[in-house]
């Protein structure tokens, strides 16, 4: 036998020992091993993970997901909260302090567990600061509602309830800015909800056009 032949046979040995791992399983069905894995937090996470809330006053806000099909086991999250299968908070928070709980979104029979971390604050009272904003017609107006009060370092939101009572072209934002341009004169009363770490009272905004 000569080298070249030599060299030959070797490589097909080798081939065949290669290939003998697959050829083995060639007539066997192959078997599907599944097991439940939990979401992925990336895919399956919530809009928003942080709530500031009062001691002493009654929560109800939701757990937003952001996917479809998303439910909520129901727990008990800090003293005096709980969350529903809907992922709605509820409850009267009766400590204050910061609370970091697990809460499972599922899809299907498959969940996975996300931090929630609740901010509990105490009790301070608050008003609000400037109510009544004066403007021209043609002329941008410009003002901010704010509040005297509350806890410190808690940005307050503010929600118009009835969008019909604003004057045409004209808006108050959800961090309390009145602007836009008044398009006629006149006088209008503006219903606007303010909440601070959800302590929440209805507030009258004036806007005075001429």
């Amino acid at each position: 036998m000569t080298m070249r032949h030599g060299w030959v046979l070797l490589l097909a040995g080798l081939a065949m020992c290669g290939l003998s791992p697959f050829a083995a399983s060639f007539g066997v069905p192959m078997v599907h091993m599944s097991r439940d894995t939990p979401l992925d937090p990336a895919d399956r996470g919530l809009v928003e993970d942080t709530f500031y809330l009062t001691e002493g006053i009654e929560v109800s806000q939701w757990l937003l997901p952001t996917a479809k099909g998303v439910a909520f086991r129901a727990a008990y999250l800090a003293v005096g909260i709980k969350v529903d299968q809907g992922g709605k908070l509820y409850g009267t928070p009766q400590r204050s302090g910061t609370y970091v709980a697990p809460v499972q979104l599922c899809a299907g029979q498959l969940c996975s567990a996300q931090e929630l971390t609740l901010v509990v604050l105490g009790n301070v009272p608050w008003e609000p600061r400037e109510l009544t904003f004066p403007g021209s017609v043609g002329r941008p107006l410009r003002g901010e509602i704010g509040i005297n009060g509350g806890p410190a370092g808690v940005v307050p939101t503010f929600t118009v309830t009835d969008h019909a009572k604003l004057p045409q072209d004209v808006t108050i934002g959800p961090d309390g800015h009145v602007g836009g341009v008044p398009a006629a004169p006149g006088i209008s009363e503006v219903p606007v909800r303010v909440c601070v770490a959800g302590n929440c009272a209805g507030v009258v905004v004036r806007l005075i056009v001429v």
